[in-house]
């Protein structure tokens, strides 16, 4: 699938809202207490597949473009003992300059923890990045260095949203910076007012008649959603309040999966295959769903009537309350799972020209290896432009299925059973009729 083609799907059928970032874990750990082995600068590993990928998988405080060419991104950092320090992420020249203590380290920003006070203010040359790995806690960690003036400092890792109890390390600051997770974000939030501010001005400008341009475009989409998965799933009753957020739902998973798939800037922010966003997007669904949930389903959920005290208390109570959990860390795992997958299927591939060439020592290897590269990368393209469709999908009409048992009647039930019962018993009547007729007739 062409660049343009996905430019095309990318402008056309996307948009999103904006949402709390909270920065990607990154393995690297806090190491402010540990010292590596001295590596000399300018020294090369041998090429890493693993972590070349989960470096571009991740979020960063920069675009890379191509070269030492990148975008910047705004940097908001505030750390207790020194207090808030702004710019842009071109201030670290690529990681070759020390900002208040703060450096810049494959495209995420580090911070000195074993430097002296006059480090931690103003403007420093860093020499090199060192990097070696170590044992932390009986287990094997990548550790960074900073080398400025000689001296080697080692440094903490990225800030995380979480502060470290999900692991990544806890760090000494707080990165509050517009990534490129956040970026991406905010012009999906952008795509999302222009696109449907458009489609309002067609649907007032073509009252009475048939729609025209974009208008004509969106209106299946709206169409689909309403038909296929907000009336089934909610019900008629309930379910036009309910459709802007899973339009919005939807639209906003849709967008960030395509935005990933285009490898140059603005695209190539891995948004949903960033676990803090899927957990905030599941968290929004469930809280839609369990705030809105009436009498019926709570009594249900928490105390069944019908059955004994103690197996409510022990068992049924107990299960609810944990399915009441699982729903969201399904919706969550479910889509950073089936992104990020396809993300490092796509970077495997890409990484068999590097790892046939030997590192650019065989020619013959690289070319091999672009050949079943190229034409597994393209094929795998087109399959993660289905699955972008399929996930947004997917999360739109379980987030629906969880409101709709929500808000569902309890007399549904009711004349469900009612219903039911009457069936039964006209069949047994008629099953008797004609069990009588065949005894008549042997």
């Amino acid at each position: 699938m062409t660049l343009t083609v996905r430019l095309v799907f990318l402008l056309t059928f996307c948009f999103g809202f904006g949402t709390v970032d909270a920065q990607s874990v990154n393995d690297h750990g806090s190491a402010a207490d540990h010292h590596s082995p001295e590596i000399e600068c300018g020294s090369h590993d041998e090429y890493d597949p693993a972590g070349v990928i989960l470096h571009h998988i991740a979020d960063a405080n920069e675009f890379h473009v191509v070269g030492d060419f990148t975008f910047p991104l705004p940097v908001i950092l505030y750390a207790p003992d020194h207090g808030f320090t702004f710019g842009l992420s071109s201030m670290f020249h690529h990681g070759q300059t020390a900002v208040d203590g703060y450096v810049m380290n494959h495209g995420r920003i580090n911070r000195l923890t074993d430097a002296p006070a006059d480090l931690m203010e103003g403007h420093h040359v860093v020499e090199c990045i060192a990097h070696s790995s170590t044992e932390i806690d009986g287990k094997t960690r990548d550790v960074y260095s900073a080398l400025i003036d000689g001296e080697r400092y080692t440094l903490d890792a990225p800030s995380v949203g979480d502060g470290g109890l999900l692991g990544g390390g806890i760090t000494s600051f707080y990165d509050l910076s517009i990534t490129k997770n956040v970026f991406t974000m905010l012009l999906a939030a952008v795509l999302l007012i222009l696109l449907w501010w458009r489609v309002a001005r067609g649907y007032k400008k073509n009252a009475g008649k048939a729609p025209s341009g974009i208008q004509s475009l969106m209106e299946p989409f709206f169409v689909f959603l309403r038909d296929e998965i907000t009336i089934p799933m909610i019900g008629e009753k309930h379910y036009e309040r309910f459709q802007p957020f899973i339009m919005t739902i939807f639209f906003f998973v849709l967008f960030a999966n395509l935005l990933g798939l285009v490898p140059i800037f603005p695209g190539s922010a891995n948004v949903t295959g960033n676990l803090a966003v899927t957990m905030a997007l599941a968290v929004i669904a469930a809280i839609v769903a369990y705030v809105h949930g009436n009498r019926h389903y709570w009594e249900h959920t928490l105390w069944m009537p019908g059955v004994p005290a103690l197996i409510k208390v022990f068992i049924l109570t107990p299960v609810e309350i944990l399915g009441l959990v699982i729903k969201p860390f399904s919706l969550m795992v479910r889509l950073f799972a089936n992104i990020t997958a396809g993300h490092i299927i796509i970077l495997s591939l890409i990484s068999l020209i590097f790892i046939f060439g030997n590192n650019g020592e065989s020619v013959i290897g690289a070319g091999a290896g672009a050949v079943v590269a190229v034409a597994f990368t393209l094929f795998m393209n087109c399959i993660e432009l289905l699955v972008a469709f399929v996930q947004a999908f997917i999360f739109a009409i379980l987030s629906a299925s969880y409101i709709g048992a929500a808000v569902e009647d309890a007399h549904h039930h009711d004349e469900a059973g009612h219903h039911g019962e009457e069936k039964v018993a006209e069949g047994g009547v008629m099953g008797g009729a004609v069990t009588g007729m065949h005894t008549a007739a042997d």
